[in-house]
């Protein structure tokens, strides 16, 4: 279940606002089909980014994937625990396998899907 305290792209990331910091991971669904992760490539604290712009790729046993900023804003945080623990990804993507955080002075989050709108689509894309 994707927890309703964020909002979901296309792309599988999803994004949580707290204040002017937002912090963004891969959904459940995506981590399940990239399967082991074993590799993470953090993004560089400081990095500008706009929404749809690669910020970090994963690496899994089975492909590579890159992923997307939601929302504009500047990197200000990475999970460095992905360094030695990649397989955070896998099991606990919406907690401990966050990927980074971004400053954001205006988060416009219109673009993107709430909880049950993001299962929808998900629902869609299995049929």
């Amino acid at each position: 279940m994707n927890p309703n305290d964020r909002k979901y792209s296309n792309e599988h990331e999803w994004i949580k606002v707290e204040g002017r910091t937002a912090t963004v991971g891969i959904t459940d669904y995506a981590q399940e089909k990239l399967t082991d992760v074993v590799f993470v490539e953090l993004p560089e604290v400081g990095r500008q980014v706009a929404p749809g712009d690669s910020v970090a790729v994963l690496e899994s046993v089975k492909s590579v994937a890159d992923v997307y900023a939601p929302a504009a804003g500047k990197v200000n945080d990475v999970n460095r625990a992905l360094e030695e623990h990649p397989d955070l990804v896998n099991s606990d993507a919406f907690g401990e396998g966050w990927i980074f955080k971004l400053s954001v002075s205006n988060p416009d989050l219109s673009a993107l899907m709430d909880a049950a709108a993001y299962q929808a689509f998900v629902d869609g894309l299995e049929h």
